[in-house]
């Protein structure tokens, strides 16, 4: 019995002090998680929240944050001594010593219900890598960014890489001012690295490669379409000032959009077409459109706003706008499904954020149109110049796609009153004159701000074959001529280069300038001439771009996180924001010969030489004997019994 309390004894002992041991750790691990308590949420209690806040009765909204508060130096000193403090208690971990990943993946999609009853679709796709493509590094493992546009970077020492493929014109009057614009056909221009020898070379071999990884015609960019602008383009990454001879720009504004464009653009997404916002990008549906436009843009950018740290960012951007009457039966309702023919059911597992912003800012009070499912999110963003509110759909959050896993955004128009707030700048070209000898281009250039002027930079790269009077240019605004502050012109020369003009104009409030130039019709060979010279040949638009005053103040600090549908032009200003116009391609007829002249003259020499060489090779080759009359029915029978007879014929 002594022997079997001792036993008892002993094991309560151990128990006594295992449970010691328990409750230390607890509190060493509850200890070590206070720092994260303020960033980690529990699962529930969030489930619990959006499930109470979808309920009909409560109608409240949240805002989301979309400005990142900047860190001040007492701040910092203040982090750096609790850093101290924390990494000197024995049972705290630092946080640095964890490892952070250098990429990062976004994706948004924002849709714009337009006053014409169109809609308006923007996606966003950005990633973001920190690394170094300029000082030579061979960087040989890719997760996020393409490594087939990171080898491109590396090849051929690339600093900015801008190219864009469109099709159809954006109407700026009935649609507004686009996110991000781009001229029909396609556009390129690519800053390069100041440590390349030979740019015309470089230029000439990324086109081919490129050529090959869009499956785009842009080999056909060569000396006779290209130009190096010496203001207009500057870098939209980090360094704004830098040597324009390291800059090509270059359009193919004939160039055709099709699903072989968009396949390889889709195979650059982390999560290609298979999930997220690329499910809806169905080639059949994007392009049974008034207007698509795909583009990639690639540039450094800073990390923090002290510029501490650079990181390349890939942005991949579509925009598509759906007519009422081609996609909507004529119907004034828009869902997902009627625009894509697909719905969304979970977010790309690879993006750190995924969101569908709704423009609701001339639908405040849901008199106009109707968006179902509703979110209680809101956010607030300066796109253009101006606040805009737009309804959040985050699709990292399950409880966005609801119990049917499943979302289709629907919008339903109750009312079509309403008017659209005209954009402060506007362009178009027109070619006038008659005849196949002499023309004229006009562009004239809106500026629709009551009482503000501000300056524009107009560029135009014009053909060889439409050799420009440059004495006749003209620029007059109101009747009155309008004196440009910079003219930049180089000349063209036959077959090697086109002709460049960029301008500093001055435009007055509410007014209309107008620029005007005087050509003369060049004769190509007939080997210059495209397989259908009467459909006429295409001359790229002509880019505007102006720093236009802002209604509302601006956010200077590119590093500040907001959407990123606000964040892909800089702004260094708080009172302006910039923006690029494109004007409309021009369609030029040149003298064209009658090329169904050589099938004649073709027909008619060989009719010639067949009746003409046939005869007299006949008279040469042919040889002529002289035949006997065949003899009577008499003497034939008679031959025929002397035959008999064996006796020898008459």
């Amino acid at each position: 019995m002594a022997a079997h309390r001792c036993s008892n004894c002993a094991a309560l002992l151990i128990l006594c002090s295992l449970s010691v041991f328990i409750v230390v750790d607890s509190q060493e691990t509850t200890l070590n998680g206070g720092h994260h308590a303020t960033t980690v949420h529990n699962p529930q209690t969030t489930t619990g929240t959006a499930e109470q806040t979808a309920e009909p009765a409560v109608e409240e909204r949240r805002w989301e944050a979309t400005a990142v508060e900047e860190a001040t130096p007492d701040d910092d000193d203040d982090a750096a001594a609790s850093d101290k403090q924390d990494t000197s208690a024995p049972e705290t971990v630092d946080p640095s010593s964890v490892p952070q990943p250098k990429d990062d993946f976004q994706e948004e999609l924002v849709i714009r219900p337009l006053h014409s009853g169109d809609i308006y679709a923007s996606f966003q796709f950005r990633t973001v890598w920190e690394t170094d493509f300029m000082r030579g590094n061979k960087v040989s493992h890719y997760r996020l960014f393409p490594k087939s546009l990171g080898q491109v970077i590396s090849k051929f020492s690339v600093r900015e890489l801008h190219i864009s493929f469109t099709q159809g014109y954006w109407r700026t009057m009935q649609w507004g001012q686009p996110f991000q614009p781009s001229p029909p056909g396609a556009e390129l221009w690519v800053w390069f690295q100041d440590s390349v020898t030979d740019v015309d070379g470089t230029w000439k071999e990324l086109t081919n490669v490129l050529s090959g990884i869009f499956c785009a015609s842009l080999n056909f960019i060569d000396s006779t379409n290209t130009v190096q602008p010496s203001a207009s383009f500057k870098p939209l990454g980090i360094g704004n000032e830098t040597d324009h001879r390291f800059l090509r720009y270059a359009t193919l504004p004939r160039e055709i959009v099709c699903t072989e464009n968009l396949t390889p653009w889709k195979k650059l997404l982390p999560c290609g077409s298979k999930a997220g916002l690329a499910v809806l990008l169905k080639s059949e549906k994007l392009f049974h459109s008034s207007f698509h436009s795909q583009a990639v843009h690639i540039r450094p950018v800073c990390q923090d706003w002290q510029c501490k740290t650079t990181s390349w960012e890939l942005r991949q951007t579509l925009n598509v706008v759906f007519d009422l009457h081609n996609s909507a039966q004529g119907k004034r309702e828009w869902s997902l499904f009627k625009m894509f023919s697909r719905t969304l059911t979970e977010a790309c597992p690879l993006a750190s954020s995924s969101k569908i912003y709704i423009d609701i800012t001339d639908n405040p009070q849901g008199e106009q149109f109707e968006v179902s499912p509703a979110t209680p999110l809101l956010s607030q963003a300066v796109v253009l110049g101006d606040r805009r509110t737009f309804s959040v759909y985050d699709l990292t959050q399950q409880i966005t796609f609801g119990t049917v896993r499943s979302l289709n955004l629907l919008i339903r128009w109750k009312s079509s009153e309403g008017d659209m707030l005209r954009p402060l700048l506007h362009a178009e070209r027109y070619v006038a004159g008659y005849g196949l000898q002499t023309g004229e281009i006009h562009t004239l250039m809106y500026n629709n701000h009551p009482y503000r002027s501000f300056p524009v930079l107009l560029l135009d790269s014009v053909p060889w074959y439409l050799r420009l009077y440059i004495h006749t240019l003209t620029v007059t605004s109101k009747g009155k001529d309008n004196k440009p502050s910079y003219i930049h012109y180089q000349p063209s020369k036959d077959r090697l280069r086109p002709h460049l003009l960029e301008m500093l104009v001055q435009l007055p409030p509410n007014s209309v300038t107008e620029v005007t130039v005087q050509f003369e019709r060049a004769l190509l060979k007939w080997t210059e001439y495209t397989p259908d010279p009467n459909h006429g040949f295409y001359v790229g638009s002509s880019v505007i771009s102006s720093l236009v005053p802002s209604i509302v103040a601006m956010d200077t600090n590119s590093t500040r996180e907001r959407p990123l549908f606000s964040s892909f032009f800089p702004c260094k200003e708080e009172s302006s924001y910039f923006v690029r116009v494109y004007t409309e391609p021009l369609l030029v007829n040149l003298p064209t010969p009658d090329f169904s002249m050589p099938y004649n003259v073709i027909c008619l020499t060989c009719t010639v030489v067949a009746v003409g060489y046939g005869s007299l090779y006949n008279l040469l080759t042919r040889s002529f004997q002289i035949e006997e009359p065949s003899p009577g029915l008499a003497k034939r029978i008679a031959n025929i019994i002397r035959k008999m007879r064996g006796v020898p014929p008459l």
